[in-house]
């Protein structure tokens, strides 16, 4: 009731701020809800757009945001990540909670329910463009967009074209995108598919994409509906142990864990409706993933999935040197996870007897998410602007316990040394209620300058398996919302950017030394990012690079043994990265472009009692046209043949990596019909 009262009074007030004029108007082409026409120009947006990604042809998404100042993708096995966006690489239950991702502007997941390997829910290879927000963008979409927001616009094909490459180790990949209009409707769709026998053993993976997208004006409406489907098959490597492992040149291309898979699917739908000053998106949502958990004793198998639906609502407001929007967003979801283990622990008897074969969780979990915001917008007749968005948002959990209650066996029996590692919590109700806000000043100095200064607020909600997923005897995690606050000073012209934050967060999430999930931990940032363009004649340099401390603000014993002290560096956040390309293109007949990319040496371990050294890739791209309709174009990866790690850390006492690939290469045709 609650809810529905205040959706009639959001709507209540957009209507009546809605003029028959603006009403009337009418545009031929449908924006959805971006970053940009949502947090306006004060911060730090980048936006990759389909022509380069076409040129990237990324196998994996950080191939493509390699080239984003402060963001670093950490590659897993496979299509596997870890994300950093003005952060250390993060991980764990809630990595995936502190990065908002979505698909033109609205979340692929619910909230609380999301996937630490979001990225290859999304249609990357063949997107219309990317939108990159670094810093907290939760004022604008909500929990989860802690340190950042990446959206990706769904592709809409005008033509037709199809594309077929071939690489190394088995790799290919069949691309086709057809665009059509039939009277007042125009239909696009774009797929992609993929295999790849993998450079180590065991380690392949299949891979499909599909996005369709159908536009229409009816009356005054214009709508645009979308349907982004994915699909991966993976076998999955397990991490290198030992010192510089990832530099024999025998082990890298091992497995210690050729029986681990992952098996995920995603279906996502939605519908934008626009009229003058109205926009409106509902949408639905579902998906299902099956994996081994190789990463931990026992290998137990876990199996989750969801279906979710929601609406996003709002208008515009104008008024003289004024203008804003303010809108709603209700989502509900249902879902679920089972984690079993199908066989004994092996090892010592203290992991064999507290991590028993059989049910280790099975549970559900309903939510509802409801969420009034606006964005406000005044502009000045001498180049000052002031901008100002606050989100109010309430995030409410049902959860249902569908086995034993506690850290028994399955059959109820107790296990030794103090009892079964896996904890399971009595079925029970948690809600959140948060509010997020930005504050941004900029001037306009003419000639595409500007310069700002910006305050901003995130938070995230704790993730269902932070407060469900419990161990070692915990009956109940008293989390509440991670809470992040941020200064931000930056300059901005046409081909360069500058940026100098601080950020602190508090109430973060940890799994503390007895085995708790516990929410009293605090971090602190500060850097400087920069991007910048020169093109003289047929060159083209690009350079992009950030410079940052993220540091621990408390002490504490945590899970595994490792001692966090204040002021140490936040394991996994290298202090520099850096991206620089070197494009010629003397005709529009062909083009060359050199990259290097770089990440600095950083700390693997929370106490920084061990260091890794980072690394330096060099990488070439390159194409040439024949006539209007076909197109060669080529990849070479690694072209020094670097042996690196694209992830390293230092767990359970060793030095843990995945190696990276060495020196190899694409080729493939495209033909444009």
């Amino acid at each position: 009731m609650l809810g529905c009262a205040l959706a009639s009074a959001a709507l209540g007030l957009c209507w009546a701020a809605s003029s028959p004029a603006a009403s009337n108007a009418l545009e031929e082409v449908l924006v959805v809800e971006t970053i940009a026409s949502r947090l306006g120009g004060a911060g730090s947006i980048s936006l990759i757009d389909g022509e380069a990604l076409r040129e990237i042809r990324p196998t994996h998404i950080h191939e493509a945001l390699a080239r984003v100042p402060g963001v670093w993708i950490a590659r897993g096995s496979g299509q596997e990540s870890l994300t950093a966006i003005r952060s250390a690489v993060l991980t764990g239950a809630g990595a995936c909670g502190a990065f908002l991702y979505l698909e033109d502007g609205l979340p692929i997941r619910p909230a609380g329910f999301c996937n630490v390997n979001n990225p290859f829910e999304l249609n990357v290879e063949q997107a219309q463009g990317i939108e990159l927000w670094r810093g907290p963008a939760s004022a604008a979409f909500g929990g989860n967009a802690l340190h950042g927001a990446l959206n990706l616009l769904t592709p809409d094909p005008a033509g037709r074209q199809a594309s077929i490459e071939g690489g190394a180790w088995g790799h290919y990949r069949l691309s086709g995108a057809f665009g059509a209009q039939a009277g007042r409707h125009r239909f696009g769709l774009s797929a992609n598919g993929s295999h790849w026998n993998g450079y180590r053993e065991d380690t392949g993976y299949g891979q499909q994409k599909l996005s369709l997208v159908h536009a229409v004006q009816l009356g005054r409406w214009q709508v645009r509906n979308t349907l982004n489907a994915t699909n991966l098959n993976q076998e999955t490597g397990g991490y290198l142990l030992g010192r510089k492992a990832y530099a024999d040149p025998h082990r890298r291309r091992s497995n210690p864990n050729p029986e681990a898979y992952r098996d995920a699917w995603a279906l996502r739908g939605a519908s934008h409706w626009r009229k003058g000053p109205w926009r409106i998106s509902p949408y639905l949502r579902r998906s299902r993933m099956q994996f081994l958990q190789h990463f931990l004793p026992g290998q137990p198998r876990e199996a989750n999935e969801q279906t979710s639906g929601g609406l996003l609502a709002s208008c515009g407001l104008q008024g003289g040197p004024f203008a804003g929007r303010l809108g709603l967003q209700l989502e509900r979801m249902a879902a679920s996870l089972v984690e079993m283990q199908e066989g004994p622990t092996q090892g010592a008897p203290f992991l064999a007897e507290t991590r028993p074969p059989g049910r280790h969780y099975d549970y559900g979990v309903d939510s509802f998410m409801m969420a009034l915001f606006y964005d406000l917008d005044w502009r000045s007749n001498h180049g000052l602007r002031l901008a100002h968005s606050l989100r109010a948002e309430r995030l409410a959990y049902d959860y249902r316990n569908r086995h034993l209650v506690g850290n028994t066996r399955d059959d109820g029996t107790a296990c030794g040394f103090g009892g079964c590692l896996y904890t399971r919590p009595a079925s029970g109700e948690d809600a959140f209620a948060e509010l997020a806000g930005r504050l941004a000043i900029e001037r306009d100095f003419g000639g595409a300058r500007s310069a700002y200064l910006a305050l901003a607020t995130g938070f995230r909600p704790p993730q269902i398996t932070e407060l469900y997923r419990l161990q070692r005897g915990q009956t109940r995690a008293d989390l509440g919302s991670e809470r992040l606050t941020s200064l931000e000073v930056g300059l901005k012209g046409g081909s360069f950017s500058f940026a100098l934050f601080r950020e602190r967060v508090r109430n973060r999430i940890l799994r503390e030394a007895s085995g708790f999930n516990v929410g009293d931990g605090r971090t602190k940032s500060a850097g400087a990012e920069w991007a910048w363009e020169w093109n003289p004649g047929p060159h083209l340099f690009s350079l992009a690079g950030s410079y940052a401390r993220h540091r621990y603000d408390f002490s504490r014993l945590a899970s595994g043994g490792e001692r966090i002290a204040a002021g140490n560096a936040l394991d996994t956040a290298p202090r520099w990265l850096g991206n620089l390309r070197w494009r010629y293109q003397p005709s529009p007949a062909w083009h060359s472009e050199l990259e290097l990319s770089y990440v600095g040496k950083h700390y693997i371990d929370a106490a920084n009692a061990h260091a890794h050294p980072g690394h330096a890739v060099v990488s070439w791209r390159g194409a040439l046209r024949l006539g209007q309709r076909l197109r060669l174009f080529a990849r070479l990866l690694n072209l020094l043949n670097a042996r690196y790690a694209e992830r390293a850390d230092f767990a359970f006492g060793s030095h843990r990596y995945f190696p990276a690939l060495p020196r190899h290469g694409y080729l493939g045709i495209e033909l444009r019909l």
